[in-house]
């Protein structure tokens, strides 16, 4: 029966050729190593590779090192130079223990030459499976069959110093790639559960959705829930990076993996497993590590046609010295392919976006597509939505206007009296006004709604009414309510006695966030614009309070996507920054989609980048990190190729009658470190500020 195409990809997964213990769904990086996962079918069986840990290194290396000191004291090259006893059999150290550093230490570069092969990937394992297997054998049949030179001593520090970089590269890229690790650190291993009355600790592997868990303080939050009873500082700087603890009360929703304040809390589990939100960053973070940008995809690209130019090189090479002499040619021949293992060029880019992504995770914001991510650097425009962005998406009190004879206090203490009892949504905004302030809520007796202009009630011996314009009853409107309504607040008065008290102006509350961000684009270069479907009188007045270049009014959601397209149309790059929901259009009209409220759309499909938090100031660092990590990718790309572009000739002995030339174990040790200085390139980005 023909296998399907989902079959087969069902069938499909990706390991390391050097760590075959590393195997994932999906393509993308070796954790352990950095090298580039090769697909293979999925083995059904247990897997009998014992698999290879910076330890399994360190000790091929001393051991292949310890050996390798008598295979070059006893090399024909040191010969006229140390006088060492010779002995029965001294002839065969070469081969014998060359043999042994062959098997134990090269035997796991062929191993991963082998899957790379199946891959159809031709890559370092391959170009160092061959080198090291035509050096083993060409010194086999040299000494036994055609009793000339051996190239054992090259063969043993090659494989030696192979083993030292190749650990040495690990511990580089293991230090580099340790963020999510991280996360999935942060979740405790056990909860205590309360049941019955009585608490019990569990493995977390037995909470359950409705559980009631006891979070001491101090302690980390096992799961997403609800707080049902105390209060506390949380602190989610790892998991929101907002760096202060927020205050948690009754009703309050937590996130796993938080780490508890002060108080004591007792959680209903609303979420476990794969459904946290903490589980939502980790898939994100891995789906991001998966993805691949334009450079890298070069990279990528280079890295395979440079293995194929040193087969071909390393073969001219070859054929170019056999007939001056055979031994040098095959030196030549090791030393090329050696040189030019396209490992740091394979590895200059993958880290480096692998790195950026954990960055991103730590500082609020998740990247989802690597590509979103590399453009962000050419941005040109950010249009933000308002509502919830660069506003809070709640009313708030933005001036109390007394008139002669009464104070702000005594108009907003009178005012939220009679609001408590009312659940629109200005009098939620007038009562926590109040609450800020602390002031203390008066007894309103005889409260009324009075349809279609607003409130009255009565405070001790005062009637007070609170409402709309129509409730002043021919009464003189003050002259400053017009600025208010012509930048769209809404405007209450509060009459006591029946005379005008006051009023107070609400509106939208800017963030001062935004603020912050807009003055930062600006400082970058970079032109911000918005767009609302409130009206005109409030998109200007938002607009000139923030600095911002341009604006959209009254655009219903269908059409966010157009505009998006007419800043496209004046050459502009655009970065649109929604709530992922309404404006999926426009976040993927444009060049660059940022969604907000990853707490409740951690799975949205139309952004390339998703903020933890409703923070604008993250766009900022989200620019900021492009410009990084891109700089970052140029500089080790332009390492690795240039190295291997000036390498090559040099191994192949193009200034040989110069005396310029490069032994095998010389070349094994310039590609390690070329390796190992991308890689330590690329770790620097952790150290940047966004």
């Amino acid at each position: 029966m023909k296998e399907t195409k989902h079959e087969h990809e069902s069938n499909i997964e990706y390991t390391c050729p050097m760590h075959p213990e590393v195997r994932s769904d999906k393509p993308g990086i070796c954790p352990k190593c950095g090298m580039t996962l090769v697909s293979v079918k999925k083995k059904h069986e247990l897997n009998k590779h014992e698999g290879h840990s910076l330890k399994t290194f360190a000790r091929k290396f001393l051991v292949c090192l310890v050996l390798t000191i008598p295979v070059i004291l006893y090399a024909d090259i040191l010969k006229n130079i140390i006088n060492l006893p010779s002995f029965p059999g001294s002839d065969y150290i070469g081969l014998v223990l060359g043999s042994v550093i062959f098997v134990y230490g090269g035997l796991v570069f062929i191993q991963g030459a082998v899957r790379e092969l199946r891959a159809r990937l031709p890559g370092m394992m391959t170009l160092i499976s061959i080198a090291i297997s035509t050096a083993f054998i060409y010194s086999i049949i040299s000494q036994l069959i055609l009793n000339g030179e051996t190239l054992y001593w090259e063969l043993a520090t090659l494989i030696t110093i192979m083993l030292l970089g190749h650990w040495m590269e690990m511990r580089a890229v293991q230090g580099a790639q340790g963020a999510l690790n991280e996360l999935a650190k942060l979740l405790p291993d056990t909860a205590e559960v309360i049941r019955q009355g009585k608490t019990e600790v569990v493995p977390l592997s037995e909470l359950k959705v409705n559980d009631l868990v006891l979070v001491k303080p101090g302690s980390k939050i096992p799961a997403d829930g609800v707080i049902i009873e105390g209060g506390s500082d949380i602190d989610e700087s790892l998991i929101t990076g907002e760096s202060r603890p927020v205050k948690k009360m009754i009703g309050d929703e937590v996130i796993a993996g938080s780490i508890n304040g002060d108080g004591s809390l007792t959680i209903k589990v609303n979420k476990i497993g794969e459904g946290t939100f903490l589980y939502g960053i980790m898939r994100l973070v891995r789906d991001a590590q998966a993805s691949k940008s334009r450079i890298q995809i070069l990279s990528d690209k280079a890295a395979f046609y440079l293995t194929i130019i040193a087969i071909i090189s390393g073969s001219i090479t070859l054929f170019a010295w056999i007939s001056f002499n055979v031994s040098f040619a095959f030196e030549r021949l090791v030393s090329v392919l050696v040189i030019a293992c396209p490992h740091a060029l394979g590895l200059a880019v993958p880290l480096v976006a692998s790195i950026s992504t954990t960055i991103s995770a730590r500082n609020g914001f998740l990247v989802k597509q690597r590509l979103a991510l590399e453009a962000a650097r050419n941005i040109d425009i950010v249009l933000f939505d308002k509502t919830g962005t660069l506003t809070k998406g709640a009313y708030g009190i933005t001036n109390i206007t007394a008139s002669p004879g009464f104070n702000q206090d005594k108009l907003l203490q009178y005012a939220a009296s009679i609001e408590t009892l009312s659940e629109h949504f200005i009098a939620k905004a007038i009562v926590n006004e109040s609450g800020k302030r602390n002031l203390k809520l008066l007894s309103v007796k005889d409260f009324k709604r009075i349809p279609g202009k607003g409130i009255k009630g009565n405070i001790g011996r005062d009637s007070v009414f609170i409402g709309n314009e129509s409730l002043l009853n021919n009464k003189k409107i003050p002259e400053s309510v017009s600025v208010y309504a012509e930048q769209g607040m809404t405007v209450i008065y509060i009459i006591i006695n029946n005379k005008l008290a006051g009023f107070i102006a609400l509106a939208d509350i800017i963030r001062e966030e935004s603020r912050a961000a807009v003055k930062e684009l600006k400082n970058m270069k970079v032109k911000t614009a918005m767009i609302t479907g409130d009206a005109k009188d409030v998109a200007e007045w938002v607009s000139s309070e923030l600095g911002i270049d341009e604006y959209f009014a009254k655009v219903l959601p269908n059409e966010k996507s157009d505009k998006v397209k007419t800043l496209q149309s004046r050459g502009l790059r655009v970065a649109m920054v929604g709530d992922g929901v309404n404006d999926a259009p426009a976040l993927t009209q444009s060049d660059v989609g940022i969604a907000i409220g990853a707490g409740t759309n951690v799975a949205i499909e139309s952004a390339g980048i998703i903020l933890v938090r409703n923070d604008p100031r993250d766009i900022v660092k989200i620019i900021n990190l492009s410009r990084k990590t891109y700089s970052k990718m140029i500089q080790n790309l332009w390492w690795a190729a240039g190295y291997n572009i000036v390498a090559i000739p040099l191994a192949a002995g193009v200034l040989y009658s110069r005396g310029v030339l490069l032994q095998p174990a010389l070349a094994a040790l310039f590609m390690s470190l070329s390796t190992i200085i991308v890689a330590i390139n690329a770790s620097l980005l952790k150290r940047i500020k966004l």
